[in-house]
């Protein structure tokens, strides 16, 4: 059982990864990266999260490793601490306590009981780079006040602030200054490059800052593309620099090389760019990385590279530029249309993904599974280009059919609008394109759903538009004289007095389908498609519409602009209940009569969770976020909860999430995301001990069923292998020379062994 105060909001993954640059374990094994208020742990080998390390109360600015212990990072959030982890237990050792909003982190092996921040002191535009002494204490919360002033008028952005040459100088660069302040003369130089008022010098504006680790070289990136390498800065009036120049827009970051000997760079081409000798003539590419870069990282061994990119994601790369391995978050489109669904098939969240495409992300394991290419144009990133925007999807008869919505408009005359309808294809494991209809209607569409009926005979889909109609079509049989085939075709069209056809929902046995024209909710015989009856209560136009479910299938709920929420019965053809409430998101669950309503106020969001039945809300929620809540979704559970007040049975079945206008994906939970990590993924630690050859997929697990404790946990279950063709360790053993394999005696039982299936539990 649960326990009641333990049910809050939390964050449920989806942060951006690209926040702040990544950072990798000294051995190259582990990259950390922030995301939202927890640091998380990956490998770099099999790309699963091992650890999140949370304790922060706010947003994470920065990582860094401890340069006197290997083994352990640090970490500062905007909740003004600096936290020491121990990443490889996931444990957290040390919290010292600032006091102001830390920006960002940077750590110096000469700095032996100190770190750096950058915090905002007076006004809001005014950041300072401190050193801040960390006492040395037994205990685990300790007062870290001692901070001493480095330098003064800085950008808040980490990628601009940078220590050279093993800790004796650092650079930091804002507008078109640049500052290096050295340790040991305790003095400051500035170097100013022409600003705007010149046209020639217009892009100028420093944008991000290296330093050579081993030599006094610093390297800028700037507005134009181009790179100045600076040296004899030591001087002011004898200090150089050169100029590199192949990016086209401006420079997003830099890093040098562990040896110093390559710079890297990278911008809004997605192209990663590696200057060998810092000369111009000698300079590698990986092209085609698929978003702007917006971090570069280096590993302290020097073996591996990584990027972070705006569509949240990033990419582990070796060290001869082949990209190796790919985390990719919850992408961050600038405008979700589609609204928050739930594959069938897979429990997976969709949503809008990167530009024409739909992304599947699995909320359990917080990562993309993958992308889905709707529009199938190749997407050019110019920003007064007007783009094709997916506005609709909606997944229909158990996800064997998807429906999705494309459009383009450049004047208000000239509307591109197109309707795809995907089938499931279950060979591939993936939807397949099979109907394609050109202007759909004759202006926007404004919703679409599908009849998910169990006992539909046919696939029924109906779209409404603001042209004043709504259309309902149907999967036919479109055979040739070649092979059997299906499409889909426009059964019948229906519209009300001319007014814009708002939203559209089909009744749970699917007899009953509901569309509102502006104010008026309208009832159709799903058979004869004979319009039954009307409800008008003139409180506005209707913003969103959904049938009760169970023992409340006899109700309709609807909720207008003007702030009311109608609930209608079907029986009597009449107003059950009405209530003044501002709905933004209403939302019915799946497994049981419960609805979910998401009022916005003036100070925040609040949710309603009650049962069309009766008006008196099962439980409240004020202040689920402080911004407007744009969607939300109820996902069934796969294991249920077991909450036994009322006011939280509603969690049992299934878990609401919901979508805030920044982006941010929140949900109610009772769990800590390190309970939620899967069994694989917390064995990784131990297993990544053991050498990943092809013998390990053997000889490894054999030393595991030795284990007497494990050999019983899974006694009980069976395993289904892949087949043998898709296992690469098989593949890679028959392919291994005779002369390095283990002695075929040893090797071959077991071999045979790891071929075969468990045997099935008696019926």
């Amino acid at each position: 059982m649960v326990a009641e105060e333990s049910v809050r909001v939390v964050r449920c993954g989806g942060s951006e990864l690209n926040f702040r640059r990544a950072v990798f374990s000294a051995d190259s094994k582990y990259i950390f990266c922030v995301s939202g208020d927890f640091v998380k742990v990956h490998s770099t080998a099999t790309e699963e999260c091992v650890h999140i390390l949370q304790g922060h109360r706010n947003l994470v600015t920065g990582i860094q490793l401890n340069p006197h212990n290997h083994l352990q990072l640090y970490s500062c959030s905007f909740d003004g601490t600096i936290k020491l982890w121990d990443y490889v237990d996931g444990i957290l050792i040390k919290t010292f306590v600032v006091g102001h909003k830390l920006h960002a982190l940077f750590t110096v092996t000469c700095a032996e009981d100190s770190v750096f921040v950058i915090i905002n002191k007076g006004k809001q535009d005014i950041f300072q780079l401190v050193s801040v002494k960390l006492p040395k204490s037994s205990s685990q919360e300790i007062e870290a006040k001692e901070l001493s002033c480095v330098l003064d008028y800085i950008n808040q952005s980490p990628k601009c602030i940078a220590f050279g040459n093993e800790g004796e100088y650092v650079a930091a660069v804002r507008d078109f200054y640049l500052s290096v302040y050295f340790f040991k003369k305790k003095t400051t130089s500035r170097f100013t490059l022409s600003s705007s008022r010149n046209k020639k010098h217009a892009k100028n504006n420093f944008t991000c800052v290296a330093c050579h680790p081993k030599e006094d070289c610093i390297a800028t990136g700037h507005k134009d593309g181009k790179i100045r390498l600076w040296r004899n800065f030591d001087d002011d009036k004898k200090y150089t620099y050169t100029c590199l120049h192949w990016h086209h827009d401006m420079v997003m970051d830099l890093a040098f090389s562990v040896t110093g000997t390559s710079l890297l760079s990278g911008g809004r081409e997605s192209v990663l760019v590696e200057w060998r000798d810092a000369t111009e003539k000698n300079k590698e590419f990986l092209p085609r990385l698929g978003a702007t870069i917006e971090h570069i990282s280096v590993s302290p061994a020097g073996d591996l590279f990584c990027t972070s990119h705006s569509d949240n994601k990033i990419i582990v790369i070796h060290r001869n530029l082949e990209a190796s391995a790919v985390i990719q978050g919850l992408v961050k489109d600038s405008n979700i249309f589609t609204g928050l669904m739930v594959d069938p098939r897979t429990k997976a969240l969709v949503l809008n993904g990167k530009p024409g495409h739909l992304q599947f992300y699995s909320l359990q394991h917080d990562k993309q599974l993958y992308n889905l290419d709707i529009i199938q144009q190749e997407y050019i990133n110019d920003y007064g280009l007007i783009q094709i925007e997916l506005t609709k999807a909606a997944f229909g008869c158990y996800g064997n059919w998807l429906a999705t919505v494309e459009q383009r408009q450049e004047k208000e005359t000239e509307l591109e609008l197109q309707m795809k309808l995907w089938m499931y294809n279950k060979k591939t494991q993936g939807f397949v394109l099979n109907t394609k209809v050109n202007m759909p209607h004759e202006d926007h569409i404004t919703a679409l759903c599908f009849c998910n009926a169990e006992k539909s005979e046919t696939p029924t889909l109906v779209t409404a538009s603001k042209d004043g109609h709504f259309k309902v079509w149907i999967l036919t049989d479109d055979s040739d004289i070649y092979k059997k085939a299906v499409a889909w075709t426009c059964d019948f069209v229906g519209s009300y007095h001319k007014y814009q056809a708002t939203n559209c929902c089909f009744s749970e046995d699917g007899s009953l389908l509901a569309v509102s024209f502006e104010e008026i909710v309208t009832i159709w015989d799903s058979e004869t498609w004979e319009l039954k009856c009307t409800f008008c209560q003139r409180a506005g136009k209707i913003r969103h519409l959904c049938f009760g479910r169970l023992t409340c299938s006899k109700y309709l709920l609807g909720a207008t602009e003007n702030g009311i929420l109608c609930c209608w019965n079907l029986l009597s053809c009449a107003l059950e209940w009405s209530t003044k409430l501002n709905v933004r998101v209403m939302e019915p669950d799946p497994n049981s009569e419960n609805i979910a309503a998401v009022s916005q106020s003036s100070v925040g969001s609040d949710l309603f969770v009650f049962k069309p039945s009766e008006p008196r809300p099962l439980y409240i929620q004020k202040n689920i976020s402080r911004e407007e809540v744009q969607w939300g979704v109820f996902v069934p559970r796969d294991v249920p909860e077991s909450f036994t007040s009322e006011a939280y049975q509603w969690l049992n079945r299934s878990q609401f999430y919901f979508l805030t206008k920044s982006q941010s994906l929140l949900t109610f939970s009772t769990k800590s995301p390190e309970e939620k990590l899967t069994p694989t993924s917390k064995q990784l630690l131990a297993e990544e001990s053991l050498p990943t050859t092809p013998f390990y997929f053997i000889l490894g697990k054999h030393r595991e069923k030795q284990d007497e404790k494990i050999n019983k946990a899974f006694e009980s279950e069976l395993v289904q292998l892949p087949l043998t063709e898709n296992i690469p360790a098989i593949s890679e053993l028959l392919h291994t020379p005779a002369h390095v394999l283990p002695s075929a005696s040893l090797l071959c039982s077991k071999f045979v062994n790891s071929l075969l299936l468990s045997k099935e539990t008696k019926r």
